[in-house]
């Protein structure tokens, strides 16, 4: 028996057998799904990579506790203290090679319709090669000629490529709130509890959004200057409030009878937390004051650490492109979802309300299960096609992976110590 276990994790891991985590404690999982958990899964690991790199303290902990570091740096041709290996080129170079990771998957998953070709085992499955190969992409970066070049260049890319992951995360967030105010508007039928906790939940959301621009307010203006600043809480506050009016219009509401005023308090949440990201990358103004003396304008106080508010953004933001990571992983790239993100929902009488209604009652898209007593297992949901667009889903990843890029190094503030 535990031979065939052993010939399970190899088949898993090395061969184009379904993922079930390679664990017979692991409860049974469908193969589209434990596809996309294990791409997910190395995403995270190299999100978590970054965010060590961009410590402060990593140098020092390294210098301190590693004998013979310098050395070390030397002979690898890292700089003196490593400083290659950590720090805004560090994770631009890491990034690079995730993006072409999940890029080169993007083209070789095109126009698959069913998980039985080749280019689908290889999708599904090798994940130790494809591992190797993640980490192997990663640190040839580090070996790109010419890096200066390299690097401005790719900054702009990343730009263009963090711009329009923020418009696939807005439509996450619109799906996402639409399925959550469906839900349970579907329980109010039976019990008039999801009322409250639809008021409860709205209240929260424009609460937090209200007291984020407030406060942003107070800490980014200045009764004096900061016009730009004015203009961007202006704008945006003002965009908050007006499709919070569309949302419960009555041409919205004829066309889209589950639209209210949850879904655009979510997107006034994630409009805040944008705003925040703006204002707390943009360029500290610096002026002179009746002294003669140099001041900076226009950022909070934090007292000593200036950068308290570009750390929160960097937690901020990592921890939202997680949570779309994990909701596109998990969930919308289902059948369901589709059909959602394209205006097609299921009757409010066929939805049973529920505290975490993100996920089926019973599953969706199974079709039948490994036979087998124990061991890893596995349903395989792709017999008849293809559950989600292979090739969507690996661009997503890729659009991520800039996205990630840019917000743990702060947009383009920093982006200028890249260079000579």
């Amino acid at each position: 028996m535990s031979a065939q276990c052993c010939a399970g994790q190899l088949a898993c891991c090395c061969g184009s057998a379904g993922c079930s985590l390679c664990c017979d404690c692991c409860p049974r999982i469908r193969q589209s799904l434990s596809t996309r958990f294990m791409y997910a899964l190395y995403f995270i690991l190299v999100v978590g990579l970054c965010c060590i790199m961009m410590s402060t303290t990593v140098a020092h902990k390294m210098k301190e506790h590693i004998p013979f570091f310098e050395e070390m740096c030397k002979g690898i041709k890292a700089g003196d203290t490593c400083e290659k290996l950590v720090g805004y080129s560090a994770v631009y170079r890491v990034c690079f090679g995730m993006a072409c990771f999940f890029f080169i998957f993007c083209l070789l998953t095109l126009k698959i319709n069913n998980s039985k070709s080749c280019r689908a085992h290889i999708h599904n499955g090798f994940w130790f090669f494809k591992l190797l190969l993640l980490g192997a992409m990663c640190s040839g970066a580090f070996f790109i000629p010419d890096q200066d070049t390299f690097l401005n260049a790719w900054r702009y890319v990343g730009a263009i490529g963090g711009f329009l992951f923020i418009g696939i995360q807005l439509l996450l967030l619109v799906e996402f709130a639409h399925k959550w105010n469906k839900n349970w508007t579907a329980g109010t039928a039976s019990n008039k509890l999801w009322y409250a906790s639809l008021a409860l939940v709205t209240l929260i959301m424009y609460s937090v959004a209200t007291g984020g621009l407030v406060s942003m307010a107070v800490f980014y203006t200045q009764k004096d200057g900061c016009m730009e600043n004015k203009i961007l809480l202006g704008v945006n506050g003002g965009l908050c409030l007006l499709i919070s009016l569309v949302a419960i219009s009555p041409s919205v509401q004829n066309r889209q009878p589950h639209s209210g005023l949850l879904q655009s308090g979510v997107i006034s949440c994630y409009v805040t937390y944008l705003t925040f990201s703006a204002l707390s990358s943009k360029p500290a103004e610096v002026v002179l004051d009746e002294h003669g003396k140099n001041i900076t304008i226009c950022v909070p106080n934090f007292g000593q650490d200036l950068y308290k508010d570009e750390n929160l953004v960097t937690i901020l933001g990592t921890g939202l492109l997680i949570g779309c990571i994990l909701y596109s992983c998990l969930t919308s790239t289902t059948r369901s979802s589709s059909d959602a993100l394209q205006g097609r929902y299921a009757a409010p009488e066929l939805e049973i309300a529920r505290c975490c209604f993100c996920f089926s009652p019973g599953g969706e898209d199974t079709e039948e299960q490994q036979p087998g007593k124990k061991g890893p297992r596995v349903i395989y949901d792709e017999k008849k096609g293809t559950v989600y667009i292979y090739s969507y889903f690996h661009f997503v990843f890729f659009l991520a992976s800039l996205y990630v890029m840019m917000t743990v190094t702060n947009w383009f503030k920093s982006t200028f110590c890249l260079l000579p």
